[in-house]
C-alpha cells in the first residue's frame, strides 16, 4: 500500500511539472480585428496589451486590454475608447477555453497541430461562446505558437455594440461601418 501511494505521489509530482502553466508573451502576439466602412474601405486594427495563460488542466484565460486599441489614428483610438468599448466601465475583453496538455506537450519542435477550439468570449459584459479553427506549433525552447487559421467574426448586436458603432459612424459622418467584425490572433506561449 506504502508503495502505490508513493507510486501515485510521484507520477502526480511528474505530471504537474510536466503540465507547467504556460504565460503569453505580449510582444510577440497580437490580436487584429477589421472594420469596414462606406461598405467597402477595410482598415486593420490591434489590440497593444494582451495577457493571458494556459494552466495545468489546460483552462485558457486571456485578457484584452481595451483601453489599448490601436488604430494608427489617435483621435479614432480615443473615440472606439469611449463610444465603442466603453472602458471607464468595461476595461477589458476576456477569452476563455480549453485545450488539450497532452496532445501539446508530445509534439516535437516544429511540429503543427490543427484544431477547432472552443472559446467563451466576454465583452461589454455578455459571454458568448465562439469556435476557432486554430494550428498550434510548438516551437524551440518551450514555445507555442497558437494561430487562428480562419477569422472568427464578432457579431457587434451579439455584444451590445451597435449603439456605439453608430455612433462612430454619426461622429466620423460615415455612410456606413459594418456590425460584422473578422478577428485573427497569433499568440506565444512559453513555460
Amino acid at each position: 500500500m506504502y508503495k502505490l501511494i508513493l507510486i501515485t505521489l510521484s507520477l502526480l509530482l511528474f505530471s504537474s511539472h510536466a503540465l507547467a502553466e504556460w504565460k503569453l508573451n505580449n510582444s510577440e502576439s497580437s490580436l487584429h480585428f477589421i472594420s469596414i466602412k462606406k461598405s467597402s474601405v477595410a482598415e486593420i486594427h490591434h489590440f497593444k496589451s494582451i495577457t493571458g495563460e494556459v494552466d495545468a488542466k489546460g483552462s485558457v484565460e486571456i485578457a484584452i486590454d481595451l483601453a489599448s486599441v490601436e488604430s494608427n489614428i489617435p483621435v479614432r483610438n480615443e473615440r472606439m475608447q469611449s463610444m465603442l468599448f466603453n472602458v471607464e466601465k468595461f476595461t477589458q475583453a476576456n477569452i476563455n477555453g480549453k485545450v488539450d496538455l497532452q496532445k501539446l506537450a508530445s509534439l516535437a519542435a516544429g511540429e503543427t497541430h490543427q484544431e477547432t477550439i472552443t472559446l467563451t468570449l466576454e465583452l461589454h459584459g455578455i459571454s458568448q461562446a465562439l469556435q476557432s479553427e486554430a494550428e498550434v506549433i510548438k516551437l524551440v525552447d518551450n514555445r507555442l505558437l497558437v494561430r487562428s487559421t480562419t477569422p472568427i467574426i464578432i457579431n457587434a448586436q451579439d455584444y451590445n455594440l451597435t449603439k456605439g458603432i453608430e455612433m462612430l459612424r454619426t461622429v466620423a459622418k460615415l455612410p456606413s461601418i459594418s456590425h460584422a467584425v473578422p478577428v485573427s490572433y497569433s499568440l506565444v506561449f512559453e513555460k
